[in-house]
């Protein structure tokens, strides 16, 4: 085998990694989101989900125009989703404004993360027609990120109704047109 023949190969191989690698960078940015809501950096937290999302936004396009779409590479996507939009904002909220709810503040985080596991179970089994059943993870975990932002502006009820209502919204039979 030659140089350019190993180079060419490896370049191939590079290439078709690239979207995985930056699904990666989306469950890293959530992994360390988690890390700074636990430890009350909890701006630090926000900034780095928002970042998820970029990563996010990005590993799909990369995907398809190096041609490397894959079903590893669509379940690898939604395993990371849960973490960077499911856990790592429902965190977010709990540990900014939901605690003080006590145990309902607790279950509904939780709730909120079981809707977005089963939005995303739902999906991986659906034909893609172009639209999504229900509100995409991605869009309810900027969401509900988002609202902290206005944490010391509302009463908490308004955040634990956000909670609850992105939650039912995620694994309802409503449809939307990818965009």
């Amino acid at each position: 085998m030659m140089l350019s023949d190993v180079l060419d190969h490896t370049i191939k191989k590079l290439k078709s990694q690239t979207a995985n690698i930056i699904t990666l960078a989306n469950l890293s940015l959530g992994g360390f989101a988690i890390i700074a809501a636990i430890n009350g950096e909890l701006h630090l937290s926000l900034l780095l989900i928002f970042l998820a999302a970029l990563a996010d936004r990005f590993d799909g396009m990369v995907a398809r125009k190096f041609n490397c779409e894959s079903e590893l590479g669509e379940q690898l996507d939604s395993m990371c989703d849960i973490i960077s939009f499911g856990v790592a904002p429902a965190l977010l909220i709990y540990q900014g404004i939901l605690h003080e709810f006590g145990a309902p503040g607790t279950f509904f985080t939780v709730f909120y993360i079981g809707c977005g596991a089963f939005r995303l179970a739902r999906f991986n089994i659906s034909e893609n027609n172009g639209y999504f059943t229900g509100l995409p993870i991605t869009a309810a975990g900027c969401l509900a990120t988002l609202s902290f932002l206005a944490i010391p502006h509302f009463h908490p009820v308004l955040f634990l109704s956000l909670i609850i209502l992105l939650s039912f919204l995620m694994v309802s039979p409503f449809r939307i047109r990818k965009v």
